[in-house]
Formats: C-alpha cells, sequence, structure tokens
C-alpha cells in the first residue's frame, strides 16, 4: 500500500507535466494567425500557398466532390438499378440488365480512378512535396533569419538516409494500425508524432540542425510534439484515404508555417524552469527506424567513421 501511494506520487506530477506539454504543443499548431502575419510579409510565400490551395483543394478535393456529386448520380440516372424501382417481392426481371448497368457503373467509375485521380494524386504529391520546401523556405526569410550555408545542399549519403528514415518511420506507423485493439488508438499517436517531426524538419534544416540534435530534443520532449501533431491528424483521420491526402494538402503548409514561426525550444526551456527542470525522460520514438536506417548506410561503400560523420552532418 505504501508502495503503491508513493508511485502515485511519483506519477501525478508527470502525468501532469505531460497533460501540459501536449496542451501547448497543441495550442503552437493551433496558432495560425502566424501564417496570415507570415503573409502578409511575403508576396512570394502567399502565392506559394495559394497555389498549395488552388491544386489540393479546388482541384483535387474539387474533383472529388463533382465525382460524388455529379458523376455519379448520372450514371445511376443513365444506368439505373432497374431491380430497386421493382416495388413487388417477387423475382426481378430485370436480373441481367441491372448486373450489366452496374458492371458498366464501376467500370466508367474506375476510368475515373485510373485516368484522372491518380495521375492527378501522384502530380500533385510530387509538386506540393517541392512547393512545401519554398513555403519553408519563405517563412523563415519572412521572420529575419538567415538559410544556413547548407541548407537542401546535402550529400547523396545523407540523402540516402534521411529517405529510409522518413520511409521506414512511415511504415512502422502504417503497420501499427493493423493491431488488434489498440492499433487505431497507437496509430493515431504515432501519426501525430509524424506529422509534428516533417513540420518541424523543415524548419531544423533551414537552420542547419544536426539529426542527432533534432532527435534527442523531438524524443524527450515528446508530450510537447504528441500535441503538435494532433490538430493535423484529428483533420484527416476520419475521412477516406483520398479526402484525407486532399483535406492534408492544403493544411500541411499551415502547419509547417505554424512550426517556422513557433519559438518550441524558448517555450519548452521556460515550461522546464517552472518544474525546476524535472523532464518527462526521452521515449525512444524513432529507434527502430533510427537504427535500420543506420543498416541500410552501413551496405554503402562508406566506412564507419564516415557513417558517423554523415549522420551528425545531417
Amino acid at each position: 500500500m505504501e508502495t503503491t501511494k508513493r508511485f502515485i506520487g511519483i506519477l501525478r506530477p508527470k502525468l501532469k507535466q505531460g497533460l501540459l506539454q501536449w496542451l501547448e504543443g497543441f495550442k503552437e499548431a493551433c496558432c495560425l494567425h502566424r501564417v496570415v502575419f507570415l503573409c502578409f510579409r511575403s508576396r512570394k510565400l502567399l502565392v506559394r500557398t495559394g497555389q498549395c490551395f488552388l491544386l489540393n483543394g479546388f482541384i483535387f478535393l474539387g474533383s472529388i466532390l463533382v465525382l460524388k456529386s455529379v458523376v455519379i448520380p448520372t450514371l445511376l440516372w443513365i444506368l439505373p438499378n432497374q431491380c430497386s424501382e421493382v416495388s413487388s417481392q417477387g423475382p426481378c426481371s430485370f436480373d441481367s440488365v441491372s448486373k450489366l448497368y452496374s458492371s458498366l457503373r464501376l467500370g466508367l467509375i474506375q476510368l475515373f480512378y485510373v485516368f484522372w485521380f491518380y495521375p492527378l494524386y501522384i502530380f500533385s504529391f510530387i509538386l506540393s512535396t517541392i512547393w512545401y520546401n519554398d513555403i519553408a523556405k519563405y517563412g523563415f526569410e519572412a521572420l529575419g533569419k538567415k538559410q544556413s550555408r547548407r541548407g537542401y545542399d546535402w550529400n547523396w549519403r545523407a540523402s540516402v538516409f534521411c529517405t529510409s528514415f522518413d520511409l521506414l518511420f512511415f511504415l512502422e506507423v502504417y503497420a501499427t494500425g493493423f493491431i488488434p485493439y489498440i492499433g487505431k488508438a497507437l496509430n493515431f499517436v504515432l501519426l501525430s508524432w509524424m506529422y509534428a517531426y516533417y513540420c518541424f524538419e523543415y524548419k531544423w534544416n533551414l537552420s542547419d540542425v544536426a539529426l542527432d540534435r533534432r532527435l534527442d530534443f523531438f524524443e524527450s520532449n515528446w508530450a510537447f510534439f504528441s500535441g503538435f501533431g494532433s490538430p493535423c491528424v484529428l483533420a484527416i483521420f476520419f475521412f477516406s484515404p483520398l479526402v484525407s491526402y486532399g483535406v492534408m494538402a492544403i493544411l500541411f503548409p499551415l502547419f509547417v508555417l505554424a512550426a517556422t514561426g513557433s519559438g518550441a525550444e524558448q517555450l519548452i526551456f521556460s515550461q522546464r524552469r517552472k518544474w525546476k527542470g524535472m523532464g518527462l525522460g526521452r521515449l525512444p520514438i524513432f529507434c527502430a527506424a533510427d537504427t535500420l536506417s543506420m543498416r541500410v548506410l552501413s551496405l554503402l561503400p562508406l566506412d564507419t567513421r564516415d557513417q558517423k560523420q554523415d549522420k551528425k552532418a545531417l
């Protein structure tokens, strides 16, 4: 009984601190007024953000709306399901015709996906990825900060490491969704961390922050970043995959700018001073992705010293 009370006494301040950090992160992500402020200060940023809205909102999500509200109802009108209109409980005499109409409708809708949605998705993904880099850079400049000399000019080994790291962590997040009972909740938390990391990664790249420092800072303040990533996930978690992509493609640059203008480091350090330096402890969120990425890097023609230098140089 005494041990239980002691455990609760230790756990209670930790839970309170974690909740407060989570709320601070959530609040930082919702400070979207920074986006308006930065767009007013940079015309380039305003144009690039507007292009993201036009492509992903008006064209991509607009196409889904046209499909659902115009194309499918029109196909149902031209190729109706005649059996559903038969009021009697007897066998449908139009069964073969209805099956033919249903197959034609399904085929035409699939053609719409193959020749419009999937190419548009690939085009949007590639172009948006390029634009996100520009948005982060213009936002960084609008704050009056200077981009580091290196910026995005990495060597190819560093690019391999970062690409494998992001891909492996994404696969880890995706796989958790299939775990019974706790899969959805765990997937939500990992998605929150993933989007928070992606948002801050642009700022850290422009500030020339080494990968070791990024991971240490992120994993040591996991509650804050879980809160920061939660609005991103809440916006897409209950939609279909294509709609989720379209919504996230619109909102992601806003969260990137919120992260770019965020004083997360100062905010976290001020919170630690209130708690007299007591932290939540480091949570090895990226341990698996980091270890496997180093294994991938070890397959390249490099010695161990070069691998460590490349990792620190990221």
